[in-house]
């Protein structure tokens, strides 16, 4: 694959970290302009995109960087809960974002949308969507129905993966090797080492999220270190 023959901003990501600044409503760091000024932070250490969801702290991110940004809105409580819908999708793509990232797994969605009805709404809206999936034959499945590049986010989080530990750099390999569109590698990297296992694997960029952007997790796990069973105050 080269760079000519996908998109402006998948290209723009090739051989890079992408950096994923989200957090929970009830994170200190959760708000549109801490996660603005975290993007900016990461940027300038040389993150060559982002991932963030809401429309809030979308359009706060994409007023602070000017590099690629992924974009996703996690709503519901079920199973598919990642951009989940046509009126989710439609929005992300609205927000300044230049690609969407959704559910890309065959589960079924809230209202009956497909995911082709997704893909088809989000490049209608003018931007580009990256499929997050679990498994290799939902990747092919995504990028037949249209998705311009695909991650393997989920792995692990589904019903058919729960369990995996680490990164799933197998995964990587596997959709490297059975699509023609981009791979994403994301997924509990927490190690520069396995990012670079990762692109040696195929993989055309990699998220990194709560190992950089997640002061509060990173943090216990050193005063975890420090004091396994909890007794400092």
């Amino acid at each position: 694959m080269t760079t000519a023959s996908v998109p402006t901003p998948l290209a723009a990501l090739r051989g890079g970290l992408v950096v994923s600044c989200q957090a929970p409503p009830d994170d200190p760091v959760s708000g549109p302009d801490v996660m603005a000024r975290l993007a900016a932070s990461v940027v300038a250490g040389g993150a060559v995109g982002i991932r963030a969801e809401g429309l809030d702290d979308l359009r706060a991110v994409r007023s602070a960087v000017s590099v690629p940004l992924i974009g996703l809105w996690k709503d519901g409580d079920g199973d598919v809960y990642i951009t989940p819908t046509v009126r989710h999708a439609v929005a992300v793509a609205r927000s300044g974002v230049e690609l969407v990232a959704l559910d890309g797994t065959g589960r079924p969605r809230p209202g009956g949308d497909r995911l082709v009805d997704l893909v088809t709404a989000v490049h209608d809206a003018g931007a580009g969507v990256l499929a997050d999936v679990a498994t290799a034959d939902e990747g092919v499945a995504a990028a037949q129905l249209g998705a311009d590049a695909v991650a393997t986010t989920l792995s692990g989080y589904t019903a058919d993966t729960g369990g995996v530990d680490g990164p799933d750099l197998a995964l990587v390999e596997r959709l490297a090797a059975a699509v023609e569109v981009p791979v994403v590698a994301e997924g509990r990297y927490d190690d520069p080492a396995d990012v670079r296992r990762a692109l040696d694997a195929g993989a055309w960029a990699v998220v990194v999220g709560t190992a950089i952007t997640r002061p509060q997790v990173i943090t216990a796990r050193f005063a975890a270190a420090i004091d396994p069973a909890g007794l400092v105050p």
